[in-house]
């Protein structure tokens, strides 16, 4: 069955969240959601969210040479960073970046990891079908945290995609560039690796930033899309793929886990400061 035909959705929404609702509260909430609906406690769901002017690294960027001179240049922009726990490097949030989340049970056959990619990319295409535009699955050279599940129109990247297995829950995450500059978002990212990598050589290979090569899908669509007009195009879709389609929030039990689970975020974090 596809994996966007669910019986239920629950979308919890915190695209509007604001300023203060923290990157280290998301991946906390994800790991949350994943266990719960790992335990059959809570239906598959969608969350939505949006953080200001932060700098997500992967596991790999932390053991750039130079990683604090890269560290203060992006706090010198303005910028908050956290080490997340999926896998990638490193990537801009900020008000124009919407992240969606698709957490699903595992079921006993498990979820080969092509079909969660396949998954959301079949999302993103169905949100946009109304543009001629066609949206591929590739690699694009030159982006940041490249992978093979980079989402482009005419070669240039607007999305990437990474996955969080934990608990017999699976989720499925996208940032989508949706308004703003995409190059200057890759500028930034490329000024990062600049000054923490310098010349110095490396075992991991970190990718050599083309700001040209991204964009936002207000650029490549040339017209000006909100966060707004994406999550209205988010929930039609999820609404065409199940029986029913309901906001909700945690409930007790995900509420009961999520301390725990946003303590491992901030003890991870508070590693890589030290």
């Amino acid at each position: 069955m596809d994996l966007l035909h669910q019986p239920q959705w629950r979308v919890i929404d915190q695209s509007s969240a604001g300023a203060y609702f923290h990157a280290q509260q998301s991946f906390a909430s994800d790991d949350t959601l994943c266990a719960s609906i790992g335990a059959g406690e809570s239906p598959a769901t969608a969350r939505t969210w949006v953080h200001h002017q932060t700098i997500v690294l992967g596991i790999q960027d932390t053991k750039l040479p130079f990683l604090n001179d890269g560290l203060e240049f992006l706090k010198q922009q303005g910028y908050r960073y956290l080490v997340r726990n999926s896998g990638g490097l490193a990537v801009v949030l900020d008000e124009g970046v919407l992240n969606i989340s698709l957490i699903f049970p595992e079921k006993e056959n498990g979820i080969d990891i092509n079909r969660g990619y396949d998954a959301m990319w079949l999302l993103i295409q169905s949100m946009f079908s109304d543009f001629t535009k066609t949206i591929e699955a590739k690699e694009i050279v030159g982006s940041y945290c490249p992978g093979s599940y980079d989402l482009s129109i005419d070669g240039k990247k607007f999305a990437g995609i990474s996955q969080r297995r934990l608990r017999k829950g699976v989720a499925v995450q996208i940032y989508l560039c949706v308004h703003g500059s995409g190059s200057a978002r890759a500028e930034l990212i490329k000024q990062f690796y600049h000054l923490a990598k310098k010349s110095e050589p490396t075992k991991f290979h970190f990718p050599e930033i083309v700001p040209g090569v991204m964009a936002s899908l207000s650029e490549l669509l040339s017209v000006e899309l909100t966060i707004g007009d994406v999550m209205l195009r988010l929930l039609n879709q999820l609404k065409a793929h199940s029986d029913f389609l309901f906001a909700g929030q945690m409930n007790e039990f995900e509420l009961g886990l999520y301390p725990g689970y946003y303590e491992r975020v901030v003890e991870r974090n508070t590693k890589i400061s030290d």
